[in-house]
């Protein structure tokens, strides 16, 4: 297990060096100019020089290089020197956003502890939902709870965040006023009052992304305990006179995990892009809003770097699904 973690880890390099390239190419054809919104009262020598200083008057190749070092060489060192206090970093040119004029990796690093704050409890949340569902569904199909689960799955697949996020809004903070409707960004938790604020604004938001996710890993929880309910070894099992509990938890849910941990992998990074809709409705200042915010003002580097680290963690997701494998099922060899 140990050998073939290693050597996927080793293999994605490649494959994220080959990706970049194709983001980077991508968004180098897009159209828009990023000093278009320069004032007109600029002078053209004063525009000439900052777009040389911006790298726009550099060739592709010298461009891609260039953002390639940054991203794999120069951030990881800004990163051991904040943590460690070294300075490796110190004089070396970063990657900057063309909206902002800073480094992109230190307005992510402002951003991320929002998302996650949201993206991550209702990630959760949906887990602790959806799993214990889905396997009582099985183990009851057709019964009222199944038929109730199903129907509450269905709405959950069939209405979209831009639905739901305003529709909980209209209920719960202007009608009953119970909820904010807006998320604030700038509150911090230093005691418990604090906290209960905290909990209460992220609520709808957090509601709009598990509706989503409860839904989709419910059902295939279900389908997989039922598939496999009716395998040859559960009939074993009981047959030898295991209690009933033990079978289903000790056999069961363990064999029925190994399909939906690659949903729950491969939707960790996909719910940082679909969370983009839920941060705008609800104005929570993350990497979702900072995305849309890039992509109107044509800021290439921030996109760029943001949809990289979308990269990133699909790959990485894949190295764990494929690793948990071999946890869940002894008989998954990969050495």
């Amino acid at each position: 297990m140990l050998t073939y973690t290693i050597r996927r880890l080793v293999l994605a390099v490649p494959t994220l060096i080959f990706i970049s390239l194709a983001i980077f190419l991508l968004l180098q054809l897009a159209p828009g100019d990023p000093m278009a919104q320069v004032p007109l009262t600029v002078p053209p020598e004063v525009k000439q020089k900052m777009r040389e200083a911006l790298g726009l008057g550099q060739p592709v190749h010298v461009q891609y290089y260039k953002w390639l070092v940054q991203m794999f060489w120069v951030e990881p060192q800004v990163l051991i020197d904040y943590y460690f206090g070294t300075g490796f970093a110190e004089g070396k040119l970063r990657v900057i956003s063309w909206q902002t004029r800073s480094p992109v990796m230190d307005i992510v690093v402002q951003r991320i502890p929002q998302t996650l704050w949201v993206v991550g409890t209702a990630y959760v949340v949906a887990i602790l939902i959806a799993l214990p569902i889905g396997i009582y569904s099985a183990y009851k199909q057709y019964s009222v709870f199944d038929n109730v689960g199903t129907f509450v799955s269905m709405i959950g697949f069939s209405i979209p965040p831009f639905f739901t996020g305003p529709l909980l809004i209209v209920i719960f903070a202007v009608q009953l006023e119970w909820l904010p409707s807006v998320y604030n960004t700038v509150h911090k938790v230093v005691d418990w009052d604090s906290f209960v604020i905290q909990l209460k604004q992220m609520v709808l938001p957090v509601m709009v992304l598990a509706l989503q996710i409860t839904a989709q890993l419910n059902r295939f929880m279900r389908a997989s305990t039922l598939d496999n309910l009716n395998q040859d070894y559960v009939r074993t099992a009981r047959a030898k006179g295991l209690r009933e509990r033990t079978v289903v938890l000790a056999h069961v849910v363990r064999n029925s995990m190994i399909p939906v941990v690659t949903v729950i992998a491969l939707n960790v990074p996909q719910i940082f892009g679909g969370a983009i809709i839920t941060e705008v409705i609800f104005k929570v200042n993350g990497i979702g809003q900072l995305l849309i915010t890039a992509l109107f003002a044509n800021d290439l580097p921030m996109v760029m770097t943001l949809t990289f680290i979308f990269a990133i963690l699909i790959v990485v997701f894949n190295i764990i699904a494929d690793v948990l494998y071999g946890v869940l099922d002894p008989r998954i060899r990969y050495d």
